[in-house]
Formats: structure tokens, C-alpha cells, sequence
């Protein structure tokens, strides 16, 4: 299925779109991405032996997004999609998922290429995309490699280490940036053992597993579709949910709470004045019911068991992102 393929200098392997029908190893030599801009060419990224370029592809079978061309004369080994996914039909489901993040050369570039299309533009270093890429590896880590500990499972350093180098292709202090993160907002517990060595438990582990595939579905839905909070709506759903516990479901499981008892009693049992116009934007995005008029109030109804888990979702997001530096 592999065949070897010479590429002199200055020749380009393909170019900005061109259909892909393979992705490629450099074997030897030394490739560079490229972009065109007007009548110039940028250099994105430039690719040694062992890397790998055009893998993107193989999953959307989109358009070459960039330019690569031979920087000195190198030599590629090529592998067709055509035979990649035969082989990929009788895999396990979860090396498809981490072969699916290793796209990184596409993905840095796809994002150089946003920021010379919008000069000025700062590139965001944890995009949502990224986000949950080292999530996602530290859950497949613990899954395959750890071993339940009390409050959680274990997470192995240096596996976690050779597997965000090596298979995820991601720069190790993101990592080490996204496991912090996770240990100051409670989801992780880290001890120092020394000599570059640490214990690392993941205390959600099946919380972390649910989050992933919402986020993903989130990330790949449309924009009418995406319902997102801001942590100011987050603290405010989550005093709406403390007193939807005080009242009964109905038959299609919606507790009815007076705004008033939320403005009256929020200080006093959560710290924090929530006023009745903050349940506005909730309302809108159709997580909280309407205003109900009734001779006893103005009331609001709410599902706990359909809202509770976004809720808790969009606290770890918010929370990552005051984190992650």
C-alpha cells in the first residue's frame, strides 16, 4: 500500500487546492508548508523525517488547505486513503478517535493562515479544538494505561508525556498548562515525586468521558444550535437550580420557582443577589420557561435533569479559560 515518492528541491508535493487522495511520511529531506498571500508565498511550517503531512484529509476528503513543497530534496512515503480506510474499518473505535487528532501540522497552520487573513488578529492558544484534544487524551491515558485510585484513576506522567509528543502531536507545556488547570479547579489531584516524576489522578474521570463527546457534538453543530453561558449565566442557572430543588416536578419533570423567593432569598442562601432580569438571558436560550403570571407571582419553570449537566459543562469551560495560559 506504501510506495516511496522523490521530491526535488523546490518542487511542490501539492499544492492549495489540489483533491487529496494520500497522506505522506517524510522519509528523508525536508518539506515546508506554505501559503500564498497575494503575489508571495509564507512559510507556516516546515516538516522533517518522521513527520507526517496531508493526514488531515483522509477524514473530510476537503480541498488541500495549504501548499508543501521540497525545501532540499527529500523523499516521502505515500499511503492512498483509498487503502488507509479499509484498513481503518476494522479498527477499535478509540484509535480512530486519536488518529483523528493527529492533524496537527493542518490545524497550526489553519490557524496561521486566520491570523494573515486578519492582520492584527491574536492567535488563541486554547481554542475550544485544543481544549479538547488534551482532554480528550488525558481521559483515553487513564482509560488504557491508569488504574482506579481512591477518589478517581491514576493518570501515568510519562505515558501522558510520550502520548501528547508522539500520537497527539501536541507541545508538552499546553499539557502540563491543561493538567494545572485541571488540579486548581478540583478535577485533578497532582503530587510532586521528584526527579520529573508525579502521581496524577483524574477525580472525574466519567464526568471528563461526558464533557469530551458534548463538547465535541457542540464544537460540530451548527451556530443556531449552540446554546453557550458566560460564567456570570452559569452562576445564575445554578441559583435557579438550588431552588428548583425545594419544589416538586410535575409530570413532565419541570419545577416551578417564584422569582421573587430567587430575588428574596438568593443572598441569604448563596451569597449572591441574583435579580429577576439576570433569568432574562436564560429565558431566551430557552433553558428556563417563560414568566408565569399567576395570582401568587411572577414564576419560572425549569427541568433540572436536562440543564444540570450544561450547567456543570460550561463551569469546567469557563473555568479552563481563566486557567490556561
Amino acid at each position: 500500500m506504501a510506495d516511496g515518492k522523490k521530491v526535488a528541491k523546490d518542487t511542490y508535493l501539492f499544492r492549495e487546492g489540489d483533491a487529496p487522495d494520500a497522506m505522506y511520511i517524510v522519509k528523508s529531506g525536508s518539506l515546508a508548508v506554505t501559503k500564498t498571500k497575494n503575489t508571495s508565498e509564507v512559510v507556516l511550517a516546515e516538516i522533517g523525517p518522521g513527520s507526517m503531512v496531508g493526514e488531515m484529509a483522509i477524514f473530510d476528503k476537503k480541498p488541500r488547505s495549504a501548499n508543501v513543497k521540497a525545501i532540499k530534496d527529500s523523499e516521502v512515503i505515500s499511503l492512498p486513503y483509498e487503502g488507509l480506510n479499509s484498513q481503518m474499518d476494522s479498527l477499535p473505535v478509540w484509535v480512530k478517535a486519536i488518529m483523528r487528532t493527529m492533524n496537527e501540522n493542518l490545524r497550526e497552520a489553519n490557524k496561521k493562515i486566520k491570523i494573515l487573513e486578519n492582520p492584527g488578529q491574536e492567535e488563541e492558544r486554547y481554542p475550544p479544538h485544543v481544549v479538547n484534544k488534551l482532554l480528550s487524551l488525558i481521559n483515553f491515558v487513564g482509560h488504557k494505561f491508569g488504574k482506579p485510585e481512591e477518589g478517581g484513576i491514576s493518570i501515568p506522567s510519562g505515558t501522558l508525556r510520550r502520548f501528547t509528543i508522539q500520537i497527539f502531536q501536541e507541545a508538552t507545556n499546553k499539557m502540563n498548562s491543561m493538567t494545572a488547570s485541571l488540579k486548581a479547579i478540583g478535577y485533578m489531584s497532582i503530587e510532586d515525586l521528584g526527579e520529573g516524576r508525579q502521581k496524577m489522578i483524574n477525580l472525574q474521570p466519567d464526568f471528563l468521558f461526558d464533557f469530551v463527546d458534548w463538547y465535541n457534538e457542540w464544537l460540530f453543530s451548527s451556530d443556531k444550535e449552540k446554546v453557550s453561558l458566560s460564567d456570570a449565566e452559569v452562576k445564575t442557572l445554578n441559583g435557579v437550580l438550588h431552588f428548583a430543588a425545594r419544589s416538586q416536578p410535575d409530570k413532565k419533570g419541570l419545577h416551578k420557582i417564584n422569582t421573587n423567593d430567587i430575588q428574596n432569598d438568593s443572598m441569604k442562601d448563596l451569597g449572591r443577589l441574583i435579580r429577576v432580569e439576570e433569568l432574562n438571558p436564560l429565558i431566551e436560550k430557552k433553558l428556563v420557561s417563560e414568566k408565569i403570571m399567576e395570582e401568587a407571582g411572577v414564576f419560572v419553570a425549569i427541568n433540572p435533569l436536562e440543564v444540570s449537566k450544561l450547567a456543570k459543562y460550561w463551569s469546567l469551560i469557563n473555568d479552563l479559560k481563566k486557567h490556561l495560559r
